[in-house]
């Protein structure tokens, strides 16, 4: 790629170009889920390559409406926080977005030079293992990315690869940690100016400012971040935002991002965060029956078990880091939306709990959408 990364193109010239773009970003991801440690990991990406995967994403998520539409099948993944090394062991045992043969051929680029006359073996993690392994996986991340775990940034970027390389399987929503002064406090400028600078902290939230807020999927399950909001009526209303914009404290994009569910009230409430609101189970009821929903599926808190059903199981809270921050022995878990909308929780346990039990992916709930 360029040296100058304020160069380039979401719409690259030629054929050929749009080859050695997917070959920067196909090397990109191989670096991160076969090549990273955390021994190595101020190795894994040039200065230069960021500001262009960064820029590259930005413009992606321009073009793109701030509510996206996804298909099932899907993987939904709430906060992640910093905690890179638990999203690479989720993705191994969910399945990655790419399949096996993709992964082989990933390989071969990147270790053989494209000798097709050498076989490849590929590492244990893209071997072919369960069917879930054999992929690709689709993906849909509920944002909060950054802040609080210690690979902020390999989280970022890796994500961000895979949605340029693969944008119909993986789709990314902004949380409220993708917000200036939230990560400016909370762990991700200090991890950028630490490792980097802050002119690399700065790119990162150029892309962040244009996320896109909310996903439906198959037009039955609405997701976002935080919460549901009163002042959504229409999605059409999102179309209006212009962006970039950054996260205040009420309104729309406040509530996607930050609103909680509290069982004392009925409705919608103030938020004692000082932003969004909270809303109870008679206000979700009514949301999904505006909106023809099934369910709503959001993250934004740690629960216990991985996840937790509100409203009757009307709205479900997933959350994806597992023994978060290194302090609570929570589980996290995965929700895994299948062809017939039939839905199943991948459950990762805490470390403390894994040396007792191998068995650290398992499916605890199935729950008929249909």
């Amino acid at each position: 790629m360029s040296g100058n990364a304020f160069e380039g193109s979401m719409n690259p010239g030629t054929a050929e170009d749009q080859k050695k773009i997917h070959l920067w970003l196909e090397s990109i991801i191989f670096r991160f889920f076969h090549v990273w440690s955390p021994v190595n990991c101020q190795d894994m990406l040039k200065r230069y390559e960021i500001f262009e995967l960064c820029l590259r994403a930005r413009e992606l998520f321009w073009s793109k409406p701030l509510y996206r539409e996804v298909e099932v099948p899907v993987t939904i993944v709430g906060d992640i926080h910093g905690q890179f090394e638990d999203l690479k062991m989720m993705m191994d045992m969910n399945g990655w977005p790419f399949s096996e043969d993709e992964a082989k051929e990933m390989y071969r680029n990147m270790v053989t030079k494209n000798r097709k006359d050498i076989k490849v073996q590929l590492p244990a993690t893209l071997g072919s293992g369960t069917d879930r392994q054999k992929g690709p996986k689709n993906y849909l991340f509920l944002g909060d990315y950054v802040d609080r775990g210690p690979h902020s940034i390999e989280v970022v970027l890796m994500l961000f690869a895979m949605h340029l390389r693969w944008p119909d399987r993986v789709t990314l929503l902004r949380g409220n940690h993708e917000s200036r002064p939230v990560n400016r406090q909370y762990g991700f400028f200090g991890e950028c100016s630490r490792r980097y600078s802050e002119r690399v902290y700065e790119v990162f939230q150029l892309a962040f400012n244009v996320m896109p807020l909310t996903a439906i999927v198959n037009k039955r399950i609405m997701c976002m971040h935080g919460g549901i909001s009163e002042e959504l009526y229409d999605m059409k209303q999102l179309d209006a935002l212009k962006r970039p914009l950054d996260t205040p404290d009420i309104g729309i994009i406040a509530d996607l991002t930050w609103a909680d569910p509290e069982t004392e009230i009925e409705m919608y409430k103030e938020s004692p965060r000082g932003a969004g609101k909270i809303f109870g189970a008679k206000a979700v009821d009514e949301f999904c029956k505006h909106f023809s929903l099934d369910l709503i599926v959001r993250a934004h808190q740690v629960v216990q078990d991985g996840y937790e059903f509100f409203a009757d199981k009307k709205l479900v809270t997933i959350f994806s880091a597992p023994f978060y921050c290194g302090q609570t022995n929570n589980i996290a878990s995965m929700l895994n939306i299948d062809s017939d909308m039939v839905a199943s929780f991948m459950l990762v346990k805490p470390v403390t709990e894994i040396k007792e039990n191998l068995n650290v992916g398992e499916k605890a709930e199935e729950e008929n959408l249909q």
